[in-house]
C-alpha cells in the first residue's frame, strides 16, 4: 500500500471510457488483525487457468457480496484471513452460485455487485462474522467511511498485500457520480488493484457500498473511485438471498 503520483499503471490496467478497474488501497495502513471479520479473500480461478484476486464481504452464513466484474470460472472463498501467510483457523470454502446484478453493464460497470453463495456454511467466531448493510433508509450521503483489502503494495510486480490494510476515506457529491447512481471519494487514497468487490463501510459500520473503479476526469484533476451503492439495490439483494438461501 503506497501513495502513487501517476495514473500511468491504473491505466494499463483497463481502461474503459475513462474508467479503471480498482484494487490496491494507497495511503492506508495495517488494521488491526481480525478487527474486520466479514472480510473476504476472493480466488478467481479463470478459463485461462491463472489464478486472480477480488476482495469480498461476508453477509451471512451462506453468502458474499463482491463486484459483478470479478466474475470466473469459478472462485474459493477465504475466510477468517489477516496475514495471508498464516493458514490458522483459517476458512477455504467453494462458491456454488454466482447472481451478478440482473442489470449489470460489464461496458459500463452499471451495477457492479454480485451475491456468491457459497457451497456450505461459514463458521461463525472471532475471526468471522458478517457485516450488516445499509438499507433504503440509509440512502443519504456518509461522510467517513473505510476501505480495507489485500490489494498489491508493489506498483511494479503487483504482488499482493501480506496482510489487511485500511485507508480512511471521505465521500464527496460529485455531481457526475449522483447521476450515475454512485459513491465517489477522490484523491490518491483510496482503492487500487486488486480490492476491487470489497466494501465499503461507513460511520454506523454498516456496508454502504462495493469497490468497483477509479477514473480520472478527462479535464483532469484528482482521481474519482468509484462505489456501487448497496441502498439502491436492497431489494434485489434481499430478495436473491431469500429465494436462493438454505443450503
Amino acid at each position: 500500500m503506497f501513495i502513487h503520483c501517476k495514473l500511468v499503471l491504473l491505466i494499463l490496467v483497463l481502461t474503459l471510457y475513462g474508467q479503471v478497474h480498482t484494487g490496491k488501497i494507497n495511503g492506508g495502513h495495517e488494521a488491526k488483525p481480525h478487527s474486520r471479520p466479514y472480510m473476504v479473500i476472493l480466488e478467481r480461478h479463470m478459463q485461462n487457468g491463472k489464478k486472480l484476486f477480488c476482495d469480498g464481504f461476508l453477509l451471512n452464513e451462506e453468502f458474499v457480496m463482491t463486484a459483478a466484474h470479478c466474475q470466473a470460472r469459478s472462485f474459493t472463498v477465504l475466510l477468517g484471513v489477516h496475514d495471508v501467510k498464516n493458514r490458522s483457523e483459517r476458512q477455504d470454502l467453494a462458491v456454488k452460485q454466482t447472481f451478478p446484478h440482473k442489470d449489470y453493464k460489464a461496458n459500463t460497470l452499471k451495477n457492479d455487485i454480485m451475491l456468491l453463495k457459497l457451497s456450505s456454511k461459514a463458521k461463525f467466531g472471532k475471526n468471522v462474522r458478517p457485516v450488516a448493510l445499509a438499507g433504503k433508509d440509509d440512502a443519504s450521503l456518509p461522510k467517513s467511511c473505510i476501505l480495507s483489502g489485500w490489494g498489491a503494495t508493489d506498483r511494479i510486480n503487483n504482488y499482493m498485500s501480506r496482510v489487511l490494510m485500511e485507508a480512511n476515506v471521505t465521500l464527496i457529491d460529485n455531481v457526475w457520480c449522483r447521476n450515475d447512481n454512485l459513491y465517489c471519494s477522490e484523491g490518491e487514497t483510496g482503492p487500487g488493484k486488486g480490492d476491487s468487490g470489497g466494501p465499503l463501510i461507513c460511520e454506523d459500520e454498516k456496508a454502504y457500498g462495493v469497490v468497483s473503479f477509479t477514473y480520472t476526469p478527462s479535464s483532469g484533476g484528482k482521481l474519482i473511485h468509484a462505489y456501487t451503492k448497496i441502498p439502491d439495490d436492497r431489494s434485489w439483494i434481499d430478495l436473491m438471498m431469500k429465494h436462493h438461501g438454505k443450503l
